[in-house]
């Protein structure tokens, strides 16, 4: 499966509100251009086309083929224009900025004194605001008009600029290397997932520690602690260390409830924060922590205060629904939990382009996962196949994987066996090609090779002998994450009972809340 290549004007267009089309009108207006003029015909063909289509836009006759280029360019550096001068979008970093090209303005004038008036207002924003790459462009720009002019503002302004400077420029070195760390961890995660044996956690340690900058806590300011609680929450997801995780997260969404200030100039960072935090307290089984925090997530992206973009809005609907979907992972509720499909399939299409194909697929995971649990074998296949048949995807390897095997059990559930040897076979195939497997993985992949020279009145038994060796895994430190993602022991459980896997993982859930 791949997915429509979109054309980034067009996806521009439609994703403009109808004031936001109404600015843009108006400000065509006030450049005074004709209302004939081409651009602006281009924007009302886009406006009411349904998907893009260049045919039908040469067909208008506004433009010649080779010209059209030319002027969707222009077209969307007009629209960016408008948008910038919406006052929705004016956050404090665009209005630091704009201070920033007035006093630059001013400077080039030879005004010297009331740009450094403006500079040093903005500055002082800047620095309350953690925005200090901006703060250390200001300094350099005070420094130069400074040393061309002699404004006897103050007696020891050199010394006082000269400090300042340095100042900032350590504190956004160590934010770099920390941020850097952090994207890089990161990178690695989406590319192999967890580590699995002794020798790729010792990389992966040795790793960070090479690169992680030598620091003092009580000097780093807000943004640069929020770089170190992520980097290190990233070093402790890839080695498994889930109270790292969970301690790490709770630094970093109570770095933002202390300064909650920051959470309406960095809300990316707040939702972030919160999912991974809901994500370590899944992995520990924190049942009535993970809910309270779930809830409280929700109810602070509902705040009037808490700000909303296209952006923000599609986030804070890809990390609370996502942990909605654990919510019933963790309580066995998976039919109970089927509704929430519904919603999530209308939400994704209304964030069609603000969600990357990688968080799409993995809704897609946990949408089988809960029919599988549920026990509609079909509609778990169903979802399965948009994930395995997506040949540019580049996925987590692990989860990949997860997804070929539980495909096969759905196959075997649901009674369609007469491809099953072409499945197990093409899996097998699939997973030779990846490096250090789980035990997990090879065990039950052994199994299901075996299936078919077992005697029916056999295959309870066979259930039996496999339970009892993946058991062994259970709290193996390395191999335990692979139950996450698909309970194989629940469900080999469920055929030794001859039960429904949802009635054996709510019966264990149930059995934590004594």
């Amino acid at each position: 499966m791949t997915r429509e290549q979109k054309d980034n004007l067009f996806v521009l267009v439609k994703s403009l509100s109808k004031s936001e089309k109404r600015q843009f009108k108006l400000y065509v207006g006030r450049l005074g251009v004709n209302e004939d003029s081409k651009f602006l015909t281009l924007f009302n063909i886009l406006d009411k086309l349904s998907k893009y289509d260049e045919a039908t836009i040469l067909k208008k006759g506004i433009v010649k083929k080779q010209q059209l280029s030319n002027l969707k360019a222009h077209l969307y550096k007009q629209i960016l224009i408008s948008l910038r001068l919406n006052p929705s979008h004016q956050d404090i970093r665009i209005q630091i900025r704009e201070q920033l090209d007035f006093a630059t303005i001013l400077y080039h004038k030879g005004l010297y004194k009331q740009s450094l008036k403006i500079l040093d207002k903005a500055k002082n924003l800047a620095i309350v605001n953690e925005e200090k790459n901006i703060a250390y462009e200001i300094v350099e720009l005070e420094k130069i008009i400074e040393s061309q002019y002699i404004t006897r503002s103050l007696s020891n302004r050199a010394d006082e600029l000269t400090v300042q400077a340095k100042e900032l420029s350590q504190q956004n070195v160590v934010a770099s290397k920390l941020s850097n760390l952090s994207l890089q961890l990161y990178g690695h995660f989406l590319k192999t997932g967890y580590v699995k044996n002794d020798i790729e956690s010792k990389r992966i340690t040795e790793y960070f520690n090479a690169r992680l900058p030598e620091y003092d806590i009580n000097t780093l300011g807000f943004r640069e602690k929020l770089w170190l609680y992520k980097a290190h929450l990233w070093y402790s997801f890839l080695t498994q260390d889930f109270l790292a995780c969970y301690k790490y997260a709770m630094k970093w969404v109570s770095l933002f409830y202390d300064n909650k200030d920051m959470i309406i100039l960095n809300p990316v960072f707040f939702l972030r924060g919160n999912h991974y935090l809901l994500e370590a307290l899944f992995y520990l089984r924190q049942y009535e922590k993970f809910k309270e925090y779930l809830n409280k997530l929700e109810d602070i992206t509902n705040e009037k205060w808490f700000p909303a973009d296209d952006n923000i809005d599609g986030l804070a609907f890809l990390y609370i629904y996502a942990n909605k979907f654990n919510l019933h992972f963790i309580e066995g509720s998976f039919t109970e939990g089927l509704p929430l499909i519904d919603e999530v399939l209308e939400q994704l299409k209304k964030y069609d382009n603000r969600i990357d194909e990688h968080h799409i697929m993995v809704f897609y995971y946990k949408i089988a996962s809960m029919y599988f649990g549920a026990g509609d074998n079909k509609g778990c296949i169903q979802y399965l196949e948009k994930i395995i048949s997506n040949k540019s995807l580049q996925m987590r390897e692990d989860l990949l994987c997860f997804s070929r095997i539980l495909n096969l059990v759905a196959h075997y559930e649901a009674g369609l066996d007469y491809n099953l040897d072409i499945l197990i076979k093409s899996t097998y195939k699939f997973l030779i090609k990846m490096e250090d497997l789980y035990e997990v993985q090879k065990e039950f992949i052994k199994f299901l090779r075996g299936l078919g020279d077992i005697y029916p009145h056999e295959v309870k038994k066979e259930f039996t002998k496999l339970h009892k060796k993946l058991k062994e895994f259970e709290d193996d430190p390395y191999q335990s994450r692979a139950f996450l993602y698909l309970d194989i022991i629940s469900w080999l459980e469920s055929k030794i009972e001859n039960r429904p896997i949802g009635d054996i993982i709510r019966d264990k859930f149930q059995a934590t809340l004594i």
